[in-house]
């Protein structure tokens, strides 16, 4: 159990990808109350440089030594690395914060976006898990509805872009963008087929069922945030050649009805959420405008007339940023609030 204290030593496992730097980004942004900070990566980034509080601070290699001290330890370096690591965090006396699924569904770990389900921070064990890019915003639209009415089924599709893949894929749209506009061929690398003016629906590897990880991960995780395993959820997740920014097409089930504007009112009054929605003025979320923000947006609220009680959204978010490593500082913020005198 994290110990009160007026600074902490954190560190950020992780530190040189996209979602290491934007963490080191918000500590800063936010203020949050370091005491030391240290940066860690492999062999192949050790020693670069990542700006904090306008100094470059030195990245160290991550070894089974570089938790002495620390409080809490921002986990961003994939599942392995946290299979690995955040064990020996733990017994060096940190708690230990994961961006990976490798802990997610664990039973005895709390899986937490901090405007749904903060309550469940004390419960930890030393480690909390950071929950899927694209469940984030999902959940922070929809447990505010299902605590007015409950919800019976969600039928999501993500439209996603290329850096929930991370740095190389990125590049790879680019590339492929002028090698097409140049009248040359794409070629594919880090996704199976050209990603440049295309869409896979294809995110993750599939299970025999045909189902991929990303559509598991929305089903599974939105049930454990949401502490409601009756929740029926059908997912279909795309990676679209956009650069920054996950969307969602949603549709649920209620059991009592609430029309578009009884969930426009209460959206508007719930943390984390804003609404931008007017159809008739052409106003409606689109990933240019959630990049660099902290909100997840919601617009094209209508009834979904082909059932009793349904509704159809339409939820966008900067998946680096609150899909990523803003939810992590906030269950950070969250987890110094409830320590231990």
């Amino acid at each position: 159990m994290l110990k009160k204290k007026d600074r902490y030593i954190v560190a950020v496992v992780g530190a040189t990808g996209a979602v290491g730097r934007e963490m080191v980004s918000i500590l800063e942004e936010r203020k949050f109350p370091i005491d030391e900070l240290r940066l860690f990566a492999s062999q192949q980034s050790a020693g670069s440089s990542v700006e904090f509080s306008g100094s470059e601070m030195k990245v160290r290699l991550l070894d089974r030594q570089a938790f002495t001290g620390v409080d809490i330890a921002l986990f961003s370096a994939g599942e392995e690395i946290s299979r690995e690591y955040a064990p020996i965090a733990v017994g060096a006396g940190a708690v230990v914060i994961d961006n990976s699924a490798a802990w997610r569904m664990e039973p005895s770990v709390p899986l937490v976006v901090p405007e749904v389900n903060r309550h469940a921070i004390v419960r930890q064990h030393g480690i909390i898990a950071n929950p899927n890019c694209s469940t984030i915003q999902m959940v922070v639209v929809l447990k505010p509805l299902h605590d007015a009415v409950r919800i019976k089924r969600v039928v999501v599709s993500t439209y996603q872009s290329v850096s929930g893949t991370g740095k190389e894929a990125m590049d790879e749209l680019i590339n492929q963008t002028r090698a097409l506009l140049g009248f040359r061929e794409a070629e594919p690398s880090v996704y199976p087929y050209q990603i440049a003016f295309n869409c896979l629906p294809h995110i993750g590897s599939f299970n025999d069922q045909g189902d991929c990880t990303e559509e598991i991960k929305l089903v599974q995780e939105t049930r454990k945030i949401m502490e409601d395993d009756s929740i029926r959820v059908s997912a279909t997740t795309v990676r679209v050649p956009v650069f920054h920014g996950h969307s969602e097409s949603v549709n649920i089930e209620t059991e009592r009805k609430l029309t578009p504007n009884e969930a426009r009112a209460i959206l508007a009054t719930s943390p984390g959420v804003l609404v931008y929605d007017d159809p008739q003025r052409k106003l409606y979320p689109m990933p240019i405008d959630a990049a660099g923000q902290d909100a997840v947006y919601v617009g094209r609220i209508r009834e979904d007339r082909s059932i009793p009680n349904g509704l159809n959204l339409w939820v966008v978010s900067d998946n680096l940023r609150k899909g990523a490593a803003l939810n992590t500082i906030q269950i950070a913020e969250e987890l110094i609030s409830v320590a231990q005198i």
